[in-house]
């Protein structure tokens, strides 16, 4: 049994519904937290829907805040039961774009997925491996999670845009060549990458410009 996200969204600015963006927050952080984002967005992308779904679990230590799966040296959790979380999670966000596609007649090639932290770690497992392509995954400040696992289990390749900062302190900025190449391994032709120079766990306006770019050309703009 799959668990309902509760969303905040933010209709079109122009009225008329031709794509979405897909927010999915970091470790501790809710929907709110990145749909801020919508704002500086929205003008340049005003047929698209935004939406932001708090991930299904409370934080421990964090009282506003979500986890899309427990984190062993932060909360104390074993590996197992950080793994077990994480697929339980999986299936909840793919219920979760499901949803969304029905409930308003969007092709997966109309979704876009923006994650951050945690969110990217989300995005980047489970559109892969989801039947059909989304339109593409803006990836920042997080890592690809079993990267030996994905030439295996890929069902489609969405182009991805990696972001980091230069100056990450929660997750290395080590983690984008790494992902990059695991995704060039398992037969990926578009990844392409930005690092935010002087920034750390964040998003800066140079990266969100990059993203914005990324976006509204796989959108249709």
């Amino acid at each position: 049994m799959t668990r309902a996200l509760t969303t905040d969204r933010r209709a079109p600015l122009s009225g008329d519904l031709r794509s979405a963006v897909i927010f999915l927050h970091g470790y501790g952080a809710n929907g709110a937290d990145l749909m801020g984002l919508a704002d500086p967005l929205a003008e340049h992308m005003p047929d698209t829907m935004f939406l932001a779904p708090d991930a299904p679990e409370a934080c421990p230590g964090s009282p506003m805040g979500y986890q899309w799966f427990p984190i062993p040296w932060i909360d104390g959790s074993s590996e197992e039961e950080s793994h077990q979380s994480m697929l339980r999670a999986a299936d909840d966000l793919n219920a979760f774009l499901d949803g969304i596609m029905v409930d308003e007649d969007l092709l997966p090639e109309q979704v876009m997925l923006f994650g951050f932290s945690q969110g990217t770690m989300m995005s980047l497992h489970v559109a892969p491996r989801r039947e059909d392509a989304v339109a593409g995954i803006a990836a920042f400040s997080g890592r690809l999670m079993a990267p030996e696992l994905l030439a295996d289990e890929v069902q489609c390749r969405p182009p991805v845009l990696l972001v980091h900062g230069d100056e990450d302190e929660v997750v290395p900025v080590q983690s984008l060549p790494q992902a990059a190449e695991a995704l060039q391994e398992a037969g990926w032709k578009e990844v392409y990458a930005h690092v935010m120079k002087g920034t750390g766990h964040g998003i800066a306006p140079d990266g969100l410009s990059v993203a914005l770019a990324f976006m509204r050309e796989r959108l249709g703009y």
